[in-house]
């Protein structure tokens, strides 16, 4: 799938979790944001066996822009969430050096590394990213 917008990151990232067996809930409704706005989390993951959440922020920029310059506020957001989060980057319009200092914050990650994360976040089984690989490309049927 080519992601060429925000929504359709979103749309993947889900897809994904769904690939991999967790509960998927989109657009979900928790709380007010520090300046008095309903709160939206763009994605979130559980795993019923763990009892484990994970909210999920994406984030697109296909070319230089904003986007990058929201992400600070987002991370500091995420801190009052009920339970952990993360932020999903993906584009090509990210300057240089963001992505590195997002990976560094340890609050974000690149899209193409999010499976291998949620892989080891949640503790699935070893053949977990084939399952979502084989789903993604329309060679599985995910239940």
């Amino acid at each position: 799938m080519e992601i060429a917008t925000g929504r359709q990151l979103e749309r993947a990232v889900a897809d994904l979790g769904r690939a991999l067996g967790l509960d998927v809930r989109t657009q979900v409704r928790i709380g007010r944001r520090v300046w008095g706005r309903q709160r939206h989390i763009d994605v979130v993951f559980r795993s019923p066996e763990l009892r484990r959440r994970l909210g999920i922020e994406c984030k697109y920029q296909g070319v230089p822009g904003t986007a990058e310059e929201k992400i600070p506020a987002t991370i500091e957001d995420i801190e009052s969430w009920p339970f952990r989060g993360l932020v999903v980057f993906h584009g090509d319009g990210f300057s240089e050096n963001f992505p590195p200092y997002l990976r560094g914050k340890g609050k974000a990650i690149a899209y193409d590394e999010l499976a291998d994360w949620l892989i080891e976040f949640f503790d699935l089984p070893e053949d977990s990213y084939r399952q979502a690989e084989l789903a993604l490309n329309g060679e599985l049927t995910i239940d």
